[in-house]
């Protein structure tokens, strides 16, 4: 019997704890490690190499989708369930375009959850319900002719300095935990903020709340 393994990331270690149990329960399931926050799931999705990452949108310090994104382009052997309160299509649509293959609500049942780890460890996709592929579809057509998303342009670094500056870390608290210089934390600043068109860390702020990056309880 094959065994899929996995990597668990949510910022409750409640939720953390009843996702063990239910992985756990399935014979062929093996959870690997977890992790608090986006920087902790990305250290450990490179430490253990899972087959199956499962993921929440709204993580401190790195949100999901960056997360995602580092995942898909770094670690494609790991395949990305996201696990999330948002039943918003924009929210799903962003998810697999930056490479989830399973999004699955967090008021869904247990088995949806099984079955969505299963799919994604076979490279298949799952959709929980009341989603559909043809909403997305929709949705995907209807953005088609947005103008490009600055946002896009962030390199995964600027992504990483954006979260932690939005969260009111200083440049040698966000150097500390990326493990870089304070004058570049600050070059990466500049340069983010000026891709997105932002003056101060007030606009900052906004900004990362309007996207979703963090949130009020941050």
């Amino acid at each position: 019997m094959s065994v899929i393994t996995i990597v668990l990331a949510d910022d409750h270690p409640i939720v953390r704890q009843g996702l063990r149990a239910v992985l756990e329960a399935e014979a062929d399931f093996r959870v690997l490690g977890e992790a608090s926050d986006g920087l902790m799931a990305l250290a450990a999705v490179e430490r253990l190499k899972p087959k199956v990452l499962v993921l929440d949108l709204l993580m401190p310090h790195l949100n999901g989708i960056a997360v995602l994104r580092q995942v898909a382009r770094h670690f494609s052997a790991t395949h990305v369930v996201i696990l999330s309160m948002h039943h918003d299509e924009s929210y799903v649509h962003q998810a697999f375009q930056h490479g989830a293959v399973a999004y699955v609500l967090k008021d869904a049942s247990a088995d949806e959850l099984v079955c969505a780890v299963r799919a994604a460890a076979c490279g298949g996709r799952y959709l929980s319900a009341p989603l559909s592929e043809r909403a997305l579809e929709i949705y995907a057509q209807k953005n088609q002719n947005t103008p490009p998303d600055p946002f896009e342009t962030l390199t995964d670094r600027e992504q990483e300095v954006l979260h932690l500056g939005a969260e009111g870390c200083s440049s040698a608290d966000i150097a500390e935990r990326l493990f870089i210089s304070p004058r570049t934390v600050e070059t990466h600043r500049a340069n983010l903020m000026h891709k997105l068109g932002l003056q101060s860390q007030t606009d900052l702020v906004r900004y990362a709340l309007r996207r979703g990056i963090i949130s009020l309880d941050s």
